[in-house]
């Protein structure tokens, strides 16, 4: 007998542990509309407060996948790997991760999502190329994945259903931060589009939705161990967040830096630590690699021989864009110019989150869904923590559409950038989770 979603609900609220038949019920409700949202978002306030065993987490993990669609990729001749992020400032990673991995032998379709809060999301910055498809349909995806070994799309609308839903209520009934139904979002749409493994980045710091290393850790713990009861061999790396990851902050900025990383321009030296990092670990997970050593070397081989640049720009012309894009350098925004601070010393700490919604200011993110993304503003030549700088030395260079945004901008700039004596020393990765859990 079916239980009915109050009972669900009741259950869930007294503290007691569900059993994967009534949470599939539920999950299998919230996609057909059975469950209406007022129950729906008192589950997930139930859920809030009484969490869930990690048992519980793997049944609504595997409930929301199987919501809708789940792709395979066992007609491929290699493995099926991405990656996740949590989010965070001036991480443009997966642009230049998945062509990497696809250029030693991976095949990475990679699911993303858009910006939200302070943070940039990956398919916007794939918005700012001319023609890119971010949404193409499954039979395209499978397509380029096969032919050019990645393609970095939206979720679509078969895929994890569920979580759609579920996630639009969370949104607007602060039940966001729960570490059970952050873990069954994220790894709903990942086992959704039918992968063998799969590396997460962690983030912490004052740019990261995790602000500390322990909160990092529990996260990366609860989505490893999941993960690997579910089926799909992950871990984690847990990276440093407590300044922006690139020197640009903005949709095309970060392509153009992902540009210059991959084709040897210009490459960051901690985005290169985390990229490179996160690749070695993917390759070892997939069993592409005897170790991390191993790994890493495979992966810079193929980044420096341009294997990988080829494998990006072969993407983003499957997917639609008719540019030359090693040449392409569209209108820049009409305000160019340094952003100088107004004291001398070392830049001892950065407001990361800071630094995102000054780009947000610009027009590079949104306040509500329905804005519009200018794809043109935001920051390069970003300096790091550390740094010895005084009023002459520039901290950035602002892209912005008028100058009153300009100036607003450039004042949340300098505010979060903190001058004072030099900061100690920090690494950009700090930890890796190895595989938890599994069958």
């Amino acid at each position: 007998m079916t239980p009915l979603p109050q009972e669900t609900i009741a259950r869930k609220r007294d503290g007691e542990a569900l059993n994967a038949d009534e949470i599939g019920g539920f999950v299998a409700g919230i996609t057909s509309g059975a469950v209406n949202d007022a129950q729906a978002a008192a589950f997930a306030m139930a859920v809030f407060f009484r969490n869930m065993s990690l048992d519980e987490r793997i049944a609504l993990t595997l409930a929301m996948r199987d919501s809708g669609r789940v792709l395979d990729w066992s007609d491929l001749d290699g493995p099926a790997i991405d990656k996740h992020s949590t989010g965070g400032v001036g991480d443009n990673v997966s642009l230049m991760l998945a062509p990497i991995l696809a250029a030693c032998g991976t095949y990475v379709p990679m699911i993303s999502g858009r910006g939200l809060g302070h943070t940039g999301g990956t398919l916007d910055k794939f918005d700012a190329i001319p023609g890119y498809m971010t949404n193409p349909d499954i039979e395209t995806l499978r397509r380029v994945v096969k032919s050019v070994g990645c393609a970095i799309i939206g979720q679509t609308d078969d895929l994890a259903p569920a979580d759609r839903r579920l996630y639009s209520i969370r949104d607007v009934t602060a039940t966001v931060e729960n570490i059970s139904l952050i873990t069954a979002s994220i790894l709903s749409k990942k086992l959704a589009a039918g992968l063998e493994a799969l590396i997460l980045d962690v983030k912490t710091g004052s740019g990261a939705f995790m602000k500390t290393r322990e909160e990092s850790i529990s996260l990366a713990e609860s989505l490893s161990a999941v993960a690997n009861g579910a089926g799909m061999k992950t871990g984690a790396l847990i990276t440093d967040m407590n300044e922006p990851l690139a020197s640009a902050a903005g949709n095309w900025l970060e392509v153009k830096n992902a540009i210059d990383f991959l084709t040897g321009a210009h490459r960051d030296a901690r985005l290169e630590e985390v990229t490179l990092g996160l690749c070695a670990h993917a390759l070892v997970l997939g069993g592409m690699a005897l170790d991390e050593d191993d790994a890493r070397l495979r992966a810079k081989v193929a980044l420096d021989s341009g294997k990988a640049a080829d494998k990006f720009f072969a993407m983003c012309n499957a997917l639609g864009s008719w540019h030359d894009l090693a040449r392409y350098a569209p209108e820049p925004a009409p305000i160019v110019r340094d952003v100088f601070p107004t004291e001398s010393g070392h830049i001892r700490s950065i407001d990361t989150r800071g630094v995102g919604m000054a780009v947000v200011v610009l027009g590079g993110g949104r306040t509500n869904p329905a804005d519009t993304i200018d794809y043109q503003v935001g920051f390069d030549r970003l300096i790091g923590l550390g740094a010895k700088i005084d009023p002459q030395t520039p901290i950035a260079r602002i892209h912005a559409r008028d100058e009153a945004k300009a100036q607003e901008a450039e004042a949340r700039l300098r505010k979060a950038y903190a001058i004072g004596d030099a900061p100690p020393s920090h690494p950009v990765v700090y930890d890796y989770i190895a595989p938890q859990g599994g069958k």
